[in-house]
């Protein structure tokens, strides 16, 4: 392989960090399995969700202002990063700053004109998302708890975008969004646990940067018992189909976590319970598909 080949490899590869195209896929898949099998109709197909074109542009539209999103969080994070990532910075650094500012507002620009295929409103709710994004990575982030809170509740807007979309209404709807809310909520605070050192270096005023570690255990202690309270009402009045086990794992992986948070102490420790978050995430996307296996069938065998 020639040099000039290796060189658009490692920068296509920087590329794809940047953007998180692992996490992109998982986003994708999640908005799919949840408008097949929780927000669309039972009327409709397999097929009628699947050659949906509104419902295809609005998932890709999430997904390019999600990837413009990380793209301008590099952007400002650059220093930050290099102390709390110095491997990862490394392999972002392949695409440089200048490039990634441009493809951030080129990646915006097309999502905005694509979002006028779907309506109006499609184009006022993305250019806030867009605008939402662009405010938390340059001001918000640096704020003490609401720059947590603004992180879960960006990491959220993709599903009320499909919510929306399909103007379904139930309060399962709203508890599994407040689920994923506090379960990102967790994991945003412990990558502050995480990023500790060159947030403290960059005058970021997180949580621990401001009240110490053991204040902030105190914090995610709380968060975890409302989490786990959260948890036991979905067990208790929600019909979860074979889903209910996925429940009973986050359950025992909260008391996991209460546990493994006051034992931690190092920023490897906190990379490991951040990592455990976002299988439980992924877990969580696949194990919608469990909710209610005779939907599925139905929709495979029956209406495809």
């Amino acid at each position: 392989m020639s040099e000039s080949n290796k060189s658009v490899l490692y920068k296509l590869a920087g590329l794809f960090f940047s953007i998180r195209g692992y996490n992109l896929i998982i986003i994708v898949l999640a908005q799919y399995l949840a408008a097949i099998f929780i927000l669309s109709p039972d009327e409709l197909t397999l097929s009628d969700v699947l050659l949906d074109v509104n419902l295809f542009i609005l998932v890709l539209c999430n997904a390019l202002v999600i990837a413009s999103g990380y793209l301008i969080n590099s952007f400002y994070d650059s220093e930050k990063d290099l102390i709390n990532k110095p491997y990862k910075t490394f392999l972002d650094n392949a695409v440089s700053q200048q490039t990634k500012l441009s493809l951030y507002f080129i990646i915006n620009f097309v999502s905005v004109v694509l979002a006028s295929y779907i309506s109006f409103r499609a184009v006022l709710f993305f250019s806030g998302f867009i605008f939402g994004i662009w405010l938390y990575s340059h001001k918000l982030k640096r704020i003490t708890f609401l720059g947590n809170v603004v992180a879960a509740l960006l990491a959220i807007t993709p599903f009320f975008a499909v919510f929306i979309y399909y103007k379904h209404v139930e309060n399962i709807i709203f508890f599994h969004a407040s689920f994923l809310f506090l379960l990102i909520l967790i994991r945003e605070i412990i990558k502050d646990l995480e990023s500790l050192k060159g947030d403290f270096a960059q005058d970021y005023k997180t949580i621990p940067v401001i009240y110490g570690e053991q204040q902030t255990k105190l914090i995610l202690s709380s968060l975890i018992g409302v989490a786990v309270i959260i948890n036991g009402l979905f067990l208790y009045f929600f019909n979860l189909g074979y889903m209910v086990y996925y429940f009973y794992l986050s359950f025992l992986a909260y008391i996991a976590l209460g546990i493994l948070v006051w034992i931690s102490s190092k920023k490897v420790h906190f990379r490991i319970l951040h990592n455990l978050l976002k299988l439980l995430i992924v877990v969580g996307v696949f194990s919608i598909l469990l909710i209610d296996v005779d939907l599925i069938l139905r929709k495979v065998l029956l209406k495809l």
